[in-house]
């Protein structure tokens, strides 16, 4: 984002920058186009005058022209019987225009004043400018001309675009440090609130947005904030009250155990037992479940394989008594799954009791424990008579148990962003990593 605010910001006074550069090379170029002929009819006219003095010969005033080389343009003068002096211009220097009142025209007075010139014109001569001015001279009407070229008319334009030029430059880097400035005032708070969005989404319940910056990137911020307060509260609300209705089924649960425990028939008596006993500890795990700690978020987080270990350490002295062997695959370092250490821990009891109950005293079981690209496999076989099509159904169980074991491992795997897998000899839990 805060890319793209630099580069609208940069787009925006380039055009402006444009916007104004375009007109001033026009006035620039026009600019010293003026000078230049400026300076051109000074030049002209004060050769004129020099021209116009009666006492300055032909040779003088080719002297004198030569003595201005060192100015711009090439001068050429016609007198008043056709002769050129000097280097004339592509095309002559053009014959001289009679004037208002001719020097020597018999007035004394104009004799003894100085000559008379006419206004000066110009007129363009092979990609350049000639400028001309008459003067009357005591044989008649004479012509001066300075041939500019086109190099010499747009001399001085070169320093004044660089000049142009280099401002222009200087406006964009500013403008590029101010649209930094302000496109990190505006991301940045933007950024924060939207990688606090992905910590609230990934089950971290304690991270806040900013809530400075601009007026409305704060009030975004605080309406996050105040949208994980209520995250908070409603998932409080909901497990305390899972944990109220759990804890109400206790009462009718201690009275049914009383009651299977007083009848005559024994035999009955313990199968029925046994199915209280698995239903008392699917309600332990409810409320457990439902009494975990409100910042751990909607999305837990765990270590695989220390989970594992744990509950293969609580499982491995029924292991021992009943002739068993429980091997464990478990890499060193730590396996992070999205998932909380007590669902995993359950669906892990779940699919080792099965092993227990369904497979004769002896058999040996193993828990493979491998990383993958997007998470962890978890394999639990062991070397028994198989698992039956159809155990993994929610309530169905073909060998007298409540049939909740494996289900109980699918929606766990499933809520960590994983599945189940049920082979003949081998359950697959695959779990999302976080």
């Amino acid at each position: 984002m805060r890319r793209r605010i630099l580069l609208l910001s940069v787009g925006m006074t380039t055009l402006v920058v444009l916007a104004f550069a375009v007109p001033l090379i026009i006035l620039l170029r026009s600019a010293t186009v003026s000078e230049s002929k400026e300076e051109a009819r000074y030049l002209a006219e004060s050769v004129a005058y020099y021209v116009g003095d009666k006492d300055h010969t032909a040779d003088d005033i080719t002297a004198y022209i030569d003595g201005l080389a060192d100015k711009p343009g090439t001068i050429s003068v016609r007198l008043a019987d056709g002769t050129t002096l000097g280097d004339p211009p592509p095309g002559g220097v053009s014959t001289p225009k009679p004037l208002p009142s001719d020097y020597g025209d018999g007035d004394d007075d104009d004799k003894k004043g100085p000559p008379k010139i006419s206004d000066a014109d110009y007129r363009d001569v092979g990609g350049g400018m000639a400028v001309e001015v008459g003067v009357g001279t005591e044989t008649g009407p004479a012509s001066v001309c300075l041939f500019l070229t086109a190099d010499e008319l747009y001399d001085g334009i070169v320093p004044r675009m660089l000049f142009l030029v280099g401002g222009s430059l200087l406006v964009l880097l500013l403008s590029i440090i101010g649209a930094e400035l302000v496109s990190r005032r505006l991301a940045r708070p933007l950024e924060e609130t939207a990688s606090t969005a992905e910590r609230l989404a990934r089950g971290d319940m304690d991270a806040r947005a900013p809530t400075t910056g601009p007026a409305e990137v704060a009030k975004v911020g605080a309406a996050l904030n105040g949208l994980a307060d209520r995250i908070d509260e409603v998932i409080a609300v909901e497990r305390e009250a899972v944990a109220d209705l759990s804890h109400r089924l206790r009462t009718p649960l201690t009275a049914l155990r009383l009651q299977v425990e007083a009848l005559p028939d024994r035999e009955r008596a313990e199968e029925l037992n046994t199915q209280v006993n698995s239903l008392e500890r699917t309600l332990t795990a409810v409320i457990s479940a439902a009494r975990r700690p409100q910042r751990e978020g909607r999305v837990a987080h765990c270590d695989a394989v220390e989970v594992t270990r744990n509950r293969a350490a609580f499982w491995e002295p029924l292991f021992e008594d009943q002739g068993r062997v429980l091997a464990l695959d478990l890499p060193a370092p730590p396996a992070m799954v999205r998932s909380s250490a007590e669902d995993l821990g359950a669906a892990l009891d779940a699919l080792v009791e099965n092993v227990v109950a369904h497979t004769p005293d002896g058999t040996p079981a193993r828990i493979t424990l491998t990383r993958e690209a997007h998470g962890v496999r978890i394999v639990v076989a062991d070397k028994g008579p198989g698992i039956p099509l159809g155990a993994g159904e929610r309530g169905r169980s073909d060998r007298g148990s409540t049939g909740l074991g494996l289900d109980i491992a699918r929606r766990c795997a499933e809520a960590a962003g994983g599945h189940l897998t049920i082979g003949k000899n081998e359950v697959v839990l695959t779990l999302a990593a976080s």
